[in-house]
Parts: C-alpha cells; structure tokens; sequence
C-alpha cells in the first residue's frame, strides 16, 4: 500500500464506489462545445465557481470563437467579458498568451498530452487532467479543492497531503477506467453534499466496513 493512503484499499474502494453509485450521472458542468472552449472554461474557473464562469462564457466564446479570435484581440480586450471572475486580469493575459502558444506550437488544436498541456501558460496539473479527461476521453484525476477536501475528509490520505499526493491516491484506490466518472462523482460529493461549510454526516458511507 503506498504511504500516502491512509486506510486500507479495499474499505476506500467501497466508499468510493459508494459515492459513485450517489451521482452516477456526475459530469463536468461548464458548459462548453469543443476541447478549445474546455480549455479557456477550465483555466477561468481557477478560484472561481463553475456557476460564475458558465454566466460569462457564452459571451466570450462569441466574440472569441478560436485562438486566432483571441489573437486579433489584447489582454485588455478580453478583460471585460471576465471581469466578474477573480483574478481576470492575470486571466485574460494567460489565456492571450496560451492561444499565441496554440498557434506557434500546434496550430490551433489543443495538444493531447498532460506535459503539453502544462507547458501552456495558465495551464497547471488541474486543468491539464480535466482536459484530458473530459476533453479526449483520456484517464485522468484532478484534484480540486472539492476533491482534495472530501479525499481528506473520508481519511483516504493525511490532512496535510499536497493535491499531487491526493492524486496519486486516488489513482491508486481508482481503477484507471472509473478515473474520469469517480473524479466527477466525488467533486459532487464535495460540491453538494460534503461541503466545505457545515458539511453533512458521512456516516453511512462506512456502515459495514469496520
């Protein structure tokens, strides 16, 4: 068992399936229409909610359909259609800067590989794995705060364990083929049950495994 998780593997093996079984229907809820739009939506969301990004986007999106869209603008053009998302300024300069890198390197078209996707500006472990996940079908975990809080919360890994230990977890309580629905089940979980403020019991995803 690796040092980083906490209780045993079959008993967090069962409380993930059962938290699967409580969203089986779990999916990335920002709204998008191609890998590109995932890409933007996802870096906007850092620090922000899904809700408030999905208020902006439809907007953006229109008036900045493709990088090169993107391109023919400036940060400070692409500021006014984020600027009720925290940290819109540095935003709409990473999200300026990841387009430029989109044509130089790939012309255009999203790159399929995590170290890729890292090596764009604004891009970090997170974003790189929901893209891959939701964006190409692609195994992949990313760690959120609703996921980092619920992993620590259910004792699957240390309170102190960085996100990538939290990852590395849960890859190794997940099989490779549930990654993707068990990253969303759980961010569920976090998001509208075991929430950050007055979290609800989680007793029962226990019973019978003492």
């Amino acid at each position: 068992m690796s040092a980083k998780i906490t209780m045993p593997l079959d008993k967090a093996r069962v409380i993930v399936k059962r938290i699967q079984a409580l969203y089986p229907d779990a999916h990335c809820e920002l709204i998008h229409d191609n890998v590109f739009q995932l890409l933007i939506a996802v870096m906007l969301s850092a620090q922000a909610t899904d809700v408030s990004v999905n208020k902006v986007t439809p907007a953006l999106f229109e008036r900045f359909p493709t990088p090169e869209a993107f391109l023919q603008a400036s940060p400070k053009e692409i500021e006014p259609y984020i600027q009720t998302i925290g940290l819109y300024r540095n935003k709409a300069k990473f999200i300026y800067q990841c387009c430029e890198q989109l044509m130089q390197r790939y012309g255009g078209e999203v790159p399929r590989t995590r170290k890729e996707l890292m090596d764009l500006a604004g891009v970090g472990r997170k974003t790189a794995n929901v893209v891959l996940a939701v964006g190409f079908g692609i195994p992949a975990l990313a760690v959120d705060t609703h996921v980092d809080r619920v992993a620590k919360r259910l004792g699957f890994v240390p309170a102190n364990a960085t996100p990538l230990e939290v990852e590395e977890a849960l890859m190794e309580i997940i099989p490779k083929e549930d990654w993707a629905q068990a990253h969303h089940a759980i961010l569920f979980f976090g998001r509208y049950y075991s929430t950050a403020k007055n979290p609800k019991p989680i007793d029962f995803l226990f019973e019978g495994l003492e």
